[in-house]
């Protein structure tokens, strides 16, 4: 990876940068809010990485939940990057040394910008997504880590920041739907979630919405039989 490589990644996740900042600071301040210590924020940052799943993680671990719940929780909100990985086996094929890093740091963002923006002249597949990868990367850990020193040293008023979580789902459902133009999805969530409040205890109802929502889905979804031929 050269100067140059690392410039032009740059320039692709300036937006990134932005955004990860925003969202990253108030997952610092949610972290220390529940009472960890701030050095937690950036050991998260750098191991788990899973933006969302960093904020679900903070709310399962204050409400005392189980192990087992956490893992299927994470699993069903992350079981979108089945499909990011499928898609991104072509473009992988190349990237040599960098495709178990490449594959750790698949987030949302860092997959529409592998997607969409076109490799550099002269520059190695493998050097130009590593490199988007370690500065989205780089950029959420410095926002994690600012939210939790920032709530730990200066005074500072929680109230409200807990949306933060929710206002990153909102974002992300209405930037898919734009993308889709798919309202099928939001629509199961919707029901199912109400469905599971008024029929499911409070500890389970995101485990419950989530797999009714997933499970409908497919069902909704499921492709049709390919047709027999017939001589």
């Amino acid at each position: 990876m050269n100067k140059f490589c690392l410039v032009q990644a740059f320039k692709v996740t300036i937006p990134v940068l932005f955004g990860y900042l925003a969202i990253g600071i108030p997952f610092g301040l949610m972290l220390v809010n529940a009472g960890y210590p701030w050095w937690l924020a950036p050991i998260m940052s750098v191991l788990m990485y899973a933006g969302a799943g960093q904020y679900m993680a903070v709310s399962l671990f204050a409400t005392g939940a189980s192990l087992s719940i956490t893992a299927i929780t994470m699993l069903l909100l992350n079981i979108r990057h089945i499909v990011y990985g499928l898609s991104l086996i072509t473009p992988f094929k190349d990237t040599g040394k960098w495709k178990p890093y490449l594959i750790f740091a698949l987030t949302d963002e860092t997959y529409a910008l592998m997607t969409s923006c076109p490799l550099p002249r002269g520059v190695p597949a493998g050097s130009f997504y590593g490199a988007i990868a370690v500065l989205d990367h780089l950029y959420w850990i410095a926002g994690s880590l600012i939210g939790a020193v920032a709530g730990t040293f200066i005074p500072f008023s929680f109230a409200g920041v807990d949306f933060a979580l929710t206002a990153l789902f909102a974002v992300l459902l209405i930037d898919q739907v734009k993308k889709s133009k798919d309202m099928v999805p939001p629509i199961i969530g919707f029901v199912v979630t109400i469905g599971a409040i008024l029929l499911v205890p409070s500890d389970y109802v995101l485990l419950a919405s989530l797999a009714a929502g997933v499970a409908i889905l497919m069902l909704v979804r499921r492709p049709s039989p390919v047709p027999s031929q017939e001589s």
